[in-house]
């Protein structure tokens, strides 16, 4: 019998296989035994042009997997490419288009609605998107899917759940049990994984066929069967099944014949679990998504599952394939299947104690929050990014517990402002001001929670280039803190504000505001990476006012705390900065270097603001440099992104006029058409793609100069401005001075 390979990594679902890199298939790695038909017939579907296709079956029939497995056979006839979307951890359906851009890797920094990002980025190309576990959120799924078929005319969609969409034109294809061979062959060889070089004998064969006749072909049976070899012969197993059919079906006789046989085998895993396995597989359905050691052990310890006691039961759940493991940048982790999860979830609400260790969750996870964000001020920047990142479906949860109970949106207010620097430093602004908006919606008393939300929620309206809501939530903010006498929230109110007066072309107001802001963290005895960014944005006002020299000695300051502090974000905008003054004295190798490490650690953060203002100035170097063909590719690629950031560059003269510098020299020495064609050639490139082409760039053309005559880059920091004196600029603001390095 022909096998295919099985993207599952856990021998004990069906459905299960590791997580995708975001938007592409998952890699197969256990054997893929038949479905040759089931395969063929997909295909048929998508080969006829079908818009829409949804495998439908019952749980653990191995939805997913064939629908990994036909996307994959047909890769290479969609020019665009095969992208795929889980979306069995996304409970609110105002989430989904968030997870659907998260999956497709599309940035969502933008203030456009997220509806509006995925048309705009499917509208013009030919690609399969595979969709599984929606349905738990079909109609907004339903209403989704229909408008991205009605307005993306190459799109075909590959859908796999327990019901159909139910949206014109879809063609359903009904995934029956496995036929008898294939199920024998399937359960010998998933045996063999928990038994290595296992063969039956004549005698087992028939047993083996026995049981697998029993179980009806449901490969999630068959697995969880097979993984029970580690411990029980063929006969033990068909014989303690027999045990659980008849409890599993008693009182449930009106249920469809295929849910109970999938309730047996479910429920006879369950059953051969110690108590203790029992109950943490119970406890471990208040996760979402997955999770690590240190969360199972504080949510899902008590007295009577001491904490020390639960790295073996969940070794023993692992070993059962109840649980499976999964690498990830944070480390080790584990998750449960969703149908292995929900029947858990039963045994919890029956137990009577849901309530409570959904609190234990949220209290973790809100302990978690306040460690990452003052850790995020650390050498530790890059771990708590890619820890929040691995946590997201669980902290989405937190919140939603807590703003089920009045008494507790307090805590989801607290998990959403202590998240703005995941929000704003990690590339994920359009779903943190939809947690912000959400949790000021929910009546409860104002405290330093709703403040901290709502300068938050100024900050990322700012970087989106919403300037009304900015002004509204940072008034709002700056008006109760006075009114309440909290210090910390004016200053950050004040702060934010400065950084829209920069992004709005009011340089004077801004200085003002930012140096007041300074001022009051001074006196807070506040010191963190907002602090420093409020210092690179003085910077950049004070640039923009004229003053190179004050710009660039703040920012050599700003460099100096986060080389003693480890910070890596904050310093990005520095160097950006300092790539601007270098720019300026003449020294484009300098500028370079400075921007390589401003796209490096923009890349680390998924930062695209940083990266795409790095990309503009990198242009300009690229054309200072004499090589103007590149600049305009790097043009074009940063076109490409700011879409995705937000307004282009704010809408800003000033940080408008780098880009208009480049176009001028560019434009000048390649002519109109080969100019153009650069830029086509930049559009093409994807944001990573576009930052490793700019990081292996080449060196500096000959005898390279200052851009413009007699005066500093276009509307670049540094700009030279009339007089030449300027305000004293690091020591004088923070006792501070730094060596002038650049």
């Amino acid at each position: 019998m022909r096998r295919l390979q099985d993207p599952s990594s856990n021998p004990g679902d069906p459905d299960a296989h590791p997580a995708p890199a975001p938007g592409g298939l998952p890699a197969e790695l256990n054997p893929f035994v038949g479905r040759e038909d089931e395969l063929a017939g997909i295909g048929a579907l998508l080969d006829r042009e079908a818009r829409l296709v949804t495998v439908v079956g019952v749980a653990g029939v191995g939805k997913t997997r064939c629908v990994i497995r036909a996307a994959a056979l047909r890769e290479k006839r969609y020019c665009d490419g095969v992208l795929m979307a889980e979306l069995s951890a996304v409970r609110d359906p105002g989430l989904l288009e968030h997870a659907l851009i998260d999956a497709l890797e599309l940035a969502d920094h933008t203030s456009r609605t997220p509806r509006a990002v995925l048309v705009e980025h499917l509208r013009e190309r030919r690609t399969l998107l595979v969709i599984d576990g929606f349905e738990h959120l079909v109609e907004a799924c339903a209403g989704l899917v229909a408008e991205l078929l009605r307005r993306a005319p190459g799109l075909q969609v590959l859908a796999a759940g327990r019901c159909p969409l139910r949206v014109a034109g879809e063609r359903m294809f009904p995934l029956a049990p496995m036929r008898d061979g294939d199920a024998v062959e399937l359960f010998t060889e998933r045996a063999r994984g928990v038994r290595p070089g296992w063969e039956p004998t004549e005698a087992e064969r028939e047993t083996v066929r026995e049981l697998c006749h029993r179980l009806d072909g449901i490969p999630l049976a068959l697995e969880l069967a097979a993984g029970r070899l580690r411990a029980l012969s063929v006969e033990q197993v068909l014989l303690r099944l027999d045990d659980r059919f008849r409890l599993l079906t008693g009182g449930h006789r009106g249920a469809p014949g295929r849910h109970r046989t999938l309730r047996t085998a479910i429920g006879w895993s369950h059953e051969l679990c110690t108590p203790e396995q029992r109950l943490l597989w119970a406890r471990l359905s208040v996760f979402a998504g997955s999770f690590d050691l240190e969360a199972v052990e504080y949510i899902c310890g008590g007295p009577d599952l001491p904490a020390d006691s639960v790295l073996d039961v969940l070794d023993e759940l692992l070993a059962q394939s109840v649980v499976e493991r999964e690498e990830g940048p944070a480390g080790a982790r584990y998750r449960m299947l969703d149908t292995v999860s929900e029947y858990g979830a039963r045994w919890l609400a029956a137990a009577g104690d849901a309530r409570r260790l959904r609190r234990r969750h949220r209290d973790w996870f809100v302990g978690l929050a306040t460690w990452c964000e003052l850790d995020w001020f650390s050498p530790r920047q890059a771990e708590v990014a890619a820890r929040i990142d691995g946590e997201l479906p669980n902290l989405r949860r937190a919140m939603e517990s807590s703003l089920e109970d009045p008494d507790e949106v307090h805590l989801a207010r607290y998990l959403a402002g202590t998240l703005w620097f995941y929000w704003v430093g990690c590339g994920r602004l359009s779903e943190g001001r939809h947690w912000l908006e959400h949790v000021l919606e929910e009546p409860a008393p104002h405290d330093g929670t709703r403040l901290k939300v709502l300068w938050v929620l100024g900050y990322v309206a700012v970087l989106q280039g919403d300037a009304v809501a900015a002004v509204t939530a940072l008034q709002e903010c700056r008006e109760e803190a006075e009114h309440s006498g909290n210090a910390t929230a004016l200053a950050y109110a004040v702060h934010r504000t400065g950084c829209l007066a920069i992004v709005t072309d009011d340089m004077p107001r801004a200085e003002a505001l930012l140096r007041e802001a300074l001022g009051r963290y001074r006196e807070a005895g506040e010191l963190n990476s907002n602090v420093l960014m409020a210092q690179v944005e003085l910077a950049m006002a004070v640039a923009f006012l004229g003053d190179l020299d004050a710009a660039a000695a703040i920012c050599e300051e700003v460099r100096e705390i986060c080389e003693d502090h480890g910070e890596r974000w904050a310093l990005a905008y520095a160097l950006y900065v300092l790539a601007y003054a270098a720019l300026h004295r003449g020294r484009p190798a300098r500028a370079r270097r400075m921007l390589g490490e401003c796209l490096t650690i923009g890349r680390t953060f998924n930062d695209l603001l940083g990266t795409v203002l790095s990309l503009e100035l990198l242009a300009l170097v690229t054309a200072v440099e004499g090589d103007a063909a590149e600049a305009a590719v790097l043009q074009g690629a940063a076109e490409v992104v700011w879409p995705s950031v937000g307004l282009p560059l704010f809408g800003s003269v000033f940080y408008g006029r780098p880009r208009a510098e480049c176009e001028k020299q560019a434009r000048g020495a390649l002519g109109n058409a080969a100019y153009e064609e650069g830029l086509r050639a930049g559009r093409r490139l994807d944001p990573a793609a576009a930052v490793d082409r700019a990081l292996a760039g080449g060196g500096p053309a000959p005898a390279p100069s200052a851009p413009g005559s007699g005066g500093p880059v276009a509307g670049g920091p540094g700009a030279a401005g009339p007089g030449g004196t300027r305000r004293p600029a690091a020591s004088r603001l923070t006792g501070r001075g730094g060596p002038e390095r650049w």
